[in-house]
């Protein structure tokens, strides 16, 4: 009977964790105050430069990296045009579209994205939730992509990217991107 009560305890725990992190997680909402107010059709226009980190489930950095991004927006649809370099030599290309939905939203769209992906926008804060299908081992995985930007000035928005799969953190990109 001892392991029973154990096991409900233990489940019990495990509840009151899940729902406190369900009260602590942060909405792109609780930043809808601050400035510099961000506008997407404004700073993703142009020609930006990344750079960046990526990190294992253990926080140990695995990769480093640069992209080049060339943005426009035609007739209110917005392409991103982004070249990636790793520091291995690997070259990679994403085309985001960023389609305007309604209340700060907008639908986000790529040729490795699983469906598509939510971008809502207030105050100098942009997050993307999106699943990206990644290649490992020969093959690929899909990994959810909670993408995290927020506007410091004008020209440098700051970007962190937790991966999962099943709930499980993976990994992470920490990166820089700045107006050219």
């Amino acid at each position: 009977m001892k392991t029973g009560g154990n096991l409900i305890r233990l489940f019990s725990i495990a509840l009151l964790g899940i729902a406190l992190s369900a009260c602590t997680s942060v909405s792109v909402e609780d930043y809808a105050d601050n400035k510099p107010q961000i506008v997407v059709e404004e700073f993703f226009n142009g020609k930006l430069l990344a750079q960046g980190i990526v990190k294992d489930r253990g926080g140990k950095v695995i990769r480093y990296f640069s992209a080049s991004i060339d943005a426009s927006w035609r007739d209110g649809i917005g392409t991103l045009d982004e070249r990636f370099v790793f520091d291995d030599g690997e070259r990679q290309t994403r085309v985001w579209t960023l389609k305007p939905g309604v209340d700060n939203t907008y639908v986000a769209s790529a040729g490795d994205v699983i469906g598509e992906g939510e971008m809502r926008v207030a105050g100098n804060s942009v997050f993307l939730d999106y699943v990206l299908r990644v290649p490992y081992n020969g093959d690929s995985i899909d990994l959810r992509i909670d993408d995290r930007m927020y506007l410091v000035s004008e020209r440098v928005l700051l970007n962190e990217s937790i991966m999962t799969k099943w709930g499980f953190e993976v990994g992470s990109i920490m990166l820089v991107i700045q107006k050219q």
